[in-house]
Formats: structure tokens, sequence, C-alpha cells
């Protein structure tokens, strides 16, 4: 996919919260990461045009780790959310309840922390 391109990659202490720091003021609801998970994790921004968006997918759900439910997440023509774990990936229009739930359902059954199922609309 030679028409991505890397924007950011960051490594973040994630032990207390899995929300950026600037979005932690004043939300005790969140947690951080699990016991089998490591406290620093690896986030890789990337963009690319909107017609590779399921191939992306598909690639990162051939290559997401199966263990601990890890997911991918990105938007679409900032009308889709596209919801990637190992092996199946979900499409939605953001605002889109029962696509959202559809893969928060997913994220349980793949066994993601119930905390990190927060990815937004």
């Amino acid at each position: 996919m030679a028409e991505l391109r890397l924007v950011r990659v960051g490594r973040h202490d994630v032990s207390a919260s899995t929300l950026p720091a600037d979005e932690r003021s004043g939300r005790n609801d969140q947690h951080g990461a699990v016991d089998d998970q490591p406290p620093t994790w690896t986030f890789v921004d990337f963009e690319g045009p909107d017609y590779l968006a399921d191939d992306l997918a598909q690639a990162l759900a051939d290559a997401l780790e199966t263990n601990l439910g890890w997911w991918a997440d990105f938007t679409v023509n900032d009308t889709d959310h596209v919801i990637v774990f190992a092996g199946r990936y979900f499409r939605y229009g953001i605002g889109d309840e029962a696509g959202r739930a559809e893969a928060v359902a997913w994220g349980r059954t793949a066994g993601t922390p119930e905390h990190q199922l927060d990815w937004g609309p």
C-alpha cells in the first residue's frame, strides 16, 4: 500500500490510562493496560486515500495478535469508523449505534478488556 503515509509513531505509557494525557483530565473511569499487556504501547498514525480503507482493514486484521483482543481503528472521510480485530473488521457510519455495538460485542468475545472498548462513536 504505497499510498499510505506515516504521520506519527509514538510510544506511550498506558499503565494508568489508555487515553492520551491531554484527554485524561477529570476522568477517573478509564484504566490502563491489563496484567498481560505491556505498560508501554506503540501508536502508529498514518494517512491514505479512502479507497484503501477496506484493504488496510483486512491487512491489519490479518496481522493483529489474537491474544488479549488487540484492535486498531481509523476513520474514513470523517463519515465512517473502522474497527479492526484479529481476523475481522467492522466498518460503520460515525454515530451508528448498532454498528458500534456490534464491534463492541465482537471485542468482548475477542477478549478486549471492557475499558479498552472506548474508541468513540
